[in-house]
Order: structure tokens, then sequence, then C-alpha cells
């Protein structure tokens, strides 16, 4: 018989990742799997399992190859015409951590469990954070792979 866990049950651990030198689409990987709760054996898809991941020094995050340039992320406005487009350079400028969270949002379920799931992404410039408080576990990028991320 399979054992479903209650939301009483359920504890949220924090994370915290420097992505310094970490390439957007790899970190953003990482960071949907913890955040859906997919590196614990009790996940379940339809309940939020996910523990709360910090982001710092996002403004020394790479993109490989051309990207950084010549990637276009679309938008529309709603109104005939409306569709807008930027690349990830100009959106860094003006929002350093938006490419990693719209990385992140995209690998989520859409509806309102991804949209409550995201909420537990917190993304800083520079090293300091407010959520020292939280004791966060540092996770190393250099030693990660594929086949370690459901041990965290």
């Amino acid at each position: 018989m399979t054992k479903f866990v209650k939301n009483t049950e359920i504890k949220c651990d924090w994370y915290e990742i420097d992505a310094k030198n970490a390439v957007v689409g790899r970190l953003a990987t990482i960071i949907s799997k913890i955040i859906r709760g997919k590196n614990k054996n009790t996940y379940t898809p339809h309940m939020d399992h996910g523990d709360f991941v910090v982001v710092k020094n996002i403004e020394q995050i790479k993109f490989t190859g051309k990207k950084f340039q010549n990637k276009k992320y679309y938008r529309h406005t709603g109104y005939p015409g409306g569709i807008k487009e930027t690349t990830p350079e100009k959106l860094h400028e003006k929002k350093p951590g938006e490419a990693l969270k719209l990385a992140v949002k995209r690998m989520l379920p859409g509806g309102v469990l991804g949209r409550k799931q995201l909420t537990k992404l917190k993304i800083y410039s520079g090293s300091e954070h407010p959520h020292a408080a939280q004791n966060p576990k540092l996770i190393d990028l250099g030693k990660l792979n594929n086949k370690n991320i459901a041990r965290i």
C-alpha cells in the first residue's frame, strides 16, 4: 500500500547555491528539481514537497555559446501587435536574475502549484542575503553531477 505524506509531515530545508561562473540552463535544472522536491523519496507530483533555494552572485552567471547576445525572450502585452522581444544581455542589465528565474519557471508545472513552488526561489546579487538565519546548506556545483542531485 502506498503511503501518502500529509501537509503537516512535510519538512522544508534551505539550500544555498553560488552562481559564480555557473551555466544558466544547468543551474536551472538543479534548482527546479530541488524546488519541486524530486530529490526526496517522498516526492508526489500533486503536492509541494520542495525546498527553498537561495542563489547568490547572480551577476556572474554565464550562458554557453553566443546565447547571451543571440537568444530571444518573447512576451506579449495583450494588445494587437504587442509582441516584445529582448535578449539575455538587455535583460541582465535591467534585472540580473530574471533569465535564471524564467529558465526555472519554464521547468516547473504550469498552474497554481508551479507558481507556489517558484516563490521558493530567492535570487540575490552579491554574496550577502537575508536568509542566513535559516542556516542554508551550501551546494557546491563543482562537485555535483546529475547522479548526485537525488542525494541532496
